[in-house]
């Protein structure tokens, strides 16, 4: 694994009468990765990010972020962070916002202007920089709280809910952003309940349930379980190849003959027996469970868990 960007472990919140937030968590996430922590409501992933942050104080916190102790204040300062729900006054403007925020991580004033210049153009949100937050729509705001976040230049960015309230559109360029910022070697971390836009960005995955990590790995080995591949014929099988087929271990139901494996190998048969006995193929496809199979999975058989 690539050197790591966060390494925690043993990872507790308890609040006030008992309530157990997060009970020992333990993530690694690899610098230049997109990480996307998942989980229900409740399940303590803006808790966790959170600690991480120094935001909220932990009751037990062991690790590393950015080759520092969890907490590290020069860590911070490299450390971009778009909360959810974010709350900007109403009477600023889009480029006020991000200056307001450069400000607080102490980007010059020269810095500031040409930083917030790029940005503006980078979330596409030329022509409205000079007018007020409460001109804008949720997806808007959101690109303005994201484009502020990355204003000190951060080798690690949070984002919290980045795509929430943003139309199709919007998904789209926030995802080109994320990949951009990847492409860039920075580290993005993002929380969120949309998992087909985490599905499409992470390289790794983490899922809580009840504050604890039920599942983490690879996205391409985590989807990758139960793995299979099917071929669809024009027409039904014919009865001689169905039957082999059949004996072979493959599933044949009229015109679809699934096999069942990671390795594409065994197909490769099942295609050129089809091709002799001059059967065309209309299509033949790698099945996938998808995120949401993992995480629904995941969680169900984590219910009620403590």
């Amino acid at each position: 694994m690539a050197e790591a960007a966060i390494r925690i472990e043993e990872v507790r919140k308890i609040y006030s009468g008992g309530i157990e937030a997060l009970a020992g968590v333990a993530i690694e996430v690899p610098r230049g990765s997109v990480f996307g922590l998942l989980g229900p409501n409740g399940a303590g992933k803006s808790t966790l990010v959170k600690i991480l942050l120094t935001i909220i104080r932990p009751t037990e916190c062991r690790g590393e972020m950015l080759g520092r102790p969890v907490g590290c204040k020069k860590v911070l300062r490299k450390v971009g962070y778009l909360p959810e729900h974010a709350r900007f006054p109403e009477y600023l403007t889009g480029e006020q916002v991000i200056g307001y925020s450069a400000g607080l991580c102490g980007v010059s004033n020269h810095e500031t202007r040409r930083r917030t210049a790029a940005l503006i153009g980078r979330v596409g949100m030329a022509g409205w920089e000079k007018r007020r937050l409460g001109t804008y729509s949720k997806g808007m705001r959101q690109r303005i709280g994201i484009a502020q976040a990355l204003v000190n230049e951060p080798e690690l960015v949070f984002l919290d809910e980045p795509s929430d309230g943003v139309d199709p559109e919007g998904r789209i360029e926030i995802r080109r952003i994320i990949e951009e910022l990847r492409g860039e070697g920075k580290t993005v971390f993002v929380n969120s309940h949309l998992l087909a836009e985490v599905e499409q960005v992470a390289d790794r995955v983490a899922i809580l349930a009840h504050g604890r990590l039920i599942e983490q790995g690879l996205m391409a080995d985590l989807t990758g379980v139960g793995r299979s591949y099917e071929v669809r014929t024009e027409g039904p099988v014919p009865g001689g190849l169905r039957d082999r087929f059949k004996s072979q271990g493959f599933k044949v139901q009229g015109d679809l003959i699934s096999v069942a494996g990671e390795n594409p190998g065994p197909v490769q048969p099942v295609i050129d027996d089809l091709r002799r006995a001059g059967v065309t193929i209309r299509e033949v496809r790698e099945i996938r469970r998808s995120l949401e199979d993992l995480f629904l999975s995941a969680v169900r058989n984590n219910k009620g868990a403590k």
